[in-house]
């Protein structure tokens, strides 16, 4: 008997032939709190499971682990054992994982409202920091009207 109630996954209700966005690509691979959060925790360096567990305030060990996994087998995290008995592993960011810093940072200034004493200030002269997307081959802030977003067919 169908199940009426249940909310379909838009992961998998999409048609194949439908191209998914850069966003949804990458919502897929990182789309949760809890990842988001583990993710943050790891900008610092490498983390043991249990220093993770403190690191991210009201996540239970089960969750924790799937989302290492899940970040593991997206090659956002890399697991390095550091003991083989008792197994026990380290968990650091990888490169893809680090090219998270930026995003993260954007979505925790607009998180935090623009005027909030949280953002992200000019180290020198304390003005909050703006970001811009920047073409290295002109050497210029480009605006969004000029901005072409690419999508895989």
């Amino acid at each position: 008997m169908p199940d009426h109630g249940a909310m379909p996954d838009d992961r998998t209700s999409t048609p194949a032939t439908t191209a998914r966005s850069p966003l949804q690509a990458a919502l897929d691979r990182v789309g949760d709190r809890w990842s988001l959060l583990v993710v943050e925790s790891l900008l610092d360096g490498p983390r043991r499971f249990n220093d993770l567990l403190t690191a991210v305030p009201g996540i239970a060990p089960n969750i924790l682990s799937d989302r290492l996994k899940r970040l593991e087998r997206e090659r956002v995290v890399l697991a390095r054992p550091y003991s083989q008995r008792p197994p026990r592993l380290d968990y650091e960011l990888t490169a893809d994982g680090r090219e998270l810093a930026g995003a993260l940072r954007l979505l925790a200034d607009w998180g935090s409202g623009a005027e909030s004493s949280g953002a992200l200030r000019h180290e020198t002269c304390g003005t909050p920091l703006e970001a811009r997307w920047f073409c290295a081959t002109c050497a210029r802030s480009i605006g969004d009207n000029e901005a072409t977003e690419l999508r895989r067919l």
